[in-house]
């Protein structure tokens, strides 16, 4: 089970993953560096990105740093679940960033999400994609979010369609991966109930 946004539109913290777990969702910062090149870089992950194998803890904190300075319009979110000692371990992440830098685009954002093998089918894209599109919807601004995916990926596919984004079109060798050119998908969502002026 989901927690979706309380009265006022407040951000979920938590949710519930499989077997009574919870899953935690923060902003991330800078310390989670390690954490984010792990996740990126894992074999189970990678082949599902446009990510390329060995990413750095190094890079990943240059690029944490430069995304969580004041003004930024990214937003990046990671998730937590406590391991067998209790300790909350960071299995995934997801995010979104600016369609692109034209005036006329600024209604749109694009949505990335990674979350590690051990970790899948427990909730935990269900709760970060919960938080994102609660941010769109009532804090950021968003009517349009969209998102590549490659196409024999369907766990990935299932969610987002349960999330309300609709197949926009196919795009035939879009990325390299692993030797081969690899097709995806285009989807999108648009926000379910726009807001209006109040009164």
């Amino acid at each position: 089970m989901t927690a979706l946004a309380g009265p006022g539109g407040t951000p979920p913290a938590a949710s519930e993953a499989g077997a009574g777990r919870a899953v935690r969702i923060r902003r991330v910062t800078v310390a989670d560096a390690a954490a984010m090149a792990r996740t990126m870089g894992d074999p189970g992950v990678l082949p599902q990105l446009l990510q390329v194998p060995y990413p750095s803890e190094e890079a990943w904190r240059a690029r944490l740093t430069e995304l969580l300075a004041p003004g930024r319009p990214e937003i990046l979110l990671v998730a937590e679940c406590p391991d067998r000692d209790g300790t909350l371990q960071v299995v995934g992440n997801a995010g979104l960033q600016p369609a692109g830098t034209a005036l006329r685009r600024r209604h749109a954002m694009s949505l990335g999400l990674a979350v590690n093998p051990e970790a899948q089918g427990r909730g935990v894209g269900s709760a970060l994609l919960t938080a994102l599109c609660d941010w769109a919807d009532q804090w950021g601004q968003v009517l349009r979010l969209e998102l590549q995916v490659f196409t024999d990926n369907t766990r990935a596919i299932r969610l987002y369609e349960r999330f309300g984004f609709v197949r926009e079109g196919l795009h035939r060798g879009y990325a390299l991966r692993a030797g081969h050119y690899a097709d995806v998908l285009s989807m999108a969502r648009w926000h379910p109930s726009p807001p209006r002026i109040e009164g």
